[in-house]
């Protein structure tokens, strides 16, 4: 029986909302306490660095995790592979949620932290791809960029439950309440999401396009050679036109949040709500990009988000150290906005790159490889702009991952009518 194509959209959605929840709260809890609680010992300054370096981890984890699962997904389906990268992404933040700090264990709570912010890149690394082929492999004809699209909305969805979570929690307890304890709610209620992500997964069938590859030819014996011997250019352009959608993201969440509290002086309480009015446009941005990706084509929708982008990078010195909470708003919501016109095209884009032998590996490494290029160190890296040049810098580091994105869906060629199966 072939499942409904409610069921698929939701499978294929749920998945990435639970792993990017999982993410993002690491994220928040990186600018807000993380520091602190598992580096005591320096000042605020080296605190910050040091939560944003553990940050990192996952993305340099994450193209791994690619890997590993991609070999499996491409060897022995879909379904399985998706069903394991949920289980190690689930595992790994809700240890996170239980796990002693500095004061109680020494260097062994950033030692462990670091072990499952890893854990954390693998299952993420595993998950994407495996959500975009759930979803592009059953579309229907002319569909596959709106079918796409539901994997990408699994990180708006994500992001803004992760921050809902987390201004409940300073809504209902003080600095000393949340940094004793309040801040590991929200990875522990990441069990109970896990469960529901599971009992969805576990109801699926294997994709028809995958099934029917299986029919008529042998798995790839080693899918990531094949990759690297075949179609590295693809793998390599679609890593870099990744680049500007997790620099569009990072800097304006994680960095924004961290610059906005602790230099400006904005309550937590309130950049966070700001952050949820900003992430609902990134919402909005996703069904409009996918459905003009099938009506125009993914290069011409990528071209005119990344050229915005790249001219929002000149935005974020005068509203961001504007001060003003409007300005600050309306700078997230652009950046957010740009982040999902340029993100929602992707979860059609990546599979057509590939054939379907290596298509969960090719994917998800590309989408990967990008968040190391874009994201894993964007946080960082931004701190150090800002204490060395400031904000000006910061937002040139935007317009340089935009050009870099631009110049590598110009040298692509359009993949809307290329047949999956």
């Amino acid at each position: 029986m072939t499942p409904s194509t409610a069921r698929i959209a939701f499978a294929s959605f749920i998945g990435t909302a639970i792993e990017f929840y999982d993410f993002y709260i690491y994220g928040l809890a990186v600018a807000m306490v993380i520091g602190p609680v598992f580096f005591p010992g320096s000042d605020p300054e080296a605190q910050a660095l040091n939560a944003f370096l553990t940050f990192g981890i996952a993305f340099l984890a994450r193209p791994l995790g690619a890997l590993l699962f991609g070999h499996f997904g491409d060897r022995i389906g879909r379904k399985t592979t998706l069903v394991a990268s949920l289980l190690v992404m689930g595992v790994s933040t809700t240890l996170i949620g239980v796990l002693p700090g500095h004061d109680l264990i020494g260097w062994a709570a950033p030692a462990l932290l670091c072990l499952l912010r890893f854990g954390q890149g693998i299952g993420l690394g595993g998950e994407w791809g495996g959500a975009a082929l759930l979803a592009a492999e059953y579309a229907p004809a002319g569909k596959r960029g709106w079918f796409g699209m539901f994997p990408q909305l699994g990180p708006p969805v994500g992001f803004l439950c992760a921050t809902g979570s987390f201004l409940l929690l300073s809504q209902l307890l003080d600095d000393a309440q949340f940094r004793a304890w309040g801040w590991r709610i929200p990875f522990l209620a990441s069990a109970a999401l896990v469960i529901v992500g599971l009992y969805v997964r576990l109801k699926l069938t294997e994709t028809p396009v995958f099934a029917k590859a299986m029919q008529s030819q042998q798995p790839a014996r080693l899918p990531l050679a094949q990759l690297l011997a075949h179609h590295a250019a693809p793998l390599l352009l679609g890593a870099l036109a990744m680049v500007v959608c997790y620099a569009l993201f990072y800097i304006s969440t994680v960095f924004s949040l961290s610059y906005g509290v602790a230099t400006l002086g904005i309550p937590r309480p309130q950049f966070l709500a700001m952050l949820c009015v900003a992430v609902v446009f990134m919402a909005a941005a996703t069904p409009l990009s996918a459905w003009a990706g099938d009506r125009y084509g993914r290069r011409p929708v990528l071209l005119i988000a990344g050229s915005a982008a790249f001219l929002s990078g000149f935005l974020l010195a005068p509203m961001l150290g504007s001060g003003s909470p409007w300005q600050i708003t309306a700078f997230l919501s652009i950046e957010l906005f740009l982040m999902g016109a340029s993100f929602a095209p992707m979860g059609a884009l990546l599979p057509e790159l590939f054939p379907t032998a290596v298509r969960y590996t090719g994917a998800g490494a590309a989408y990967n490889l990008g968040g190391i290029l874009g994201a894993s160190l964007a946080p960082f890296i931004a701190q150090k702009l800002v204490l060395h040049g400031g904000l000006a810098w910061v937002g040139g580091y935007i317009s340089a991952a935009a050009a870099i994105s631009l110049l590598a869906v110009l040298i692509m060629r359009e993949t809307r009518d290329r047949e999956l199966a």
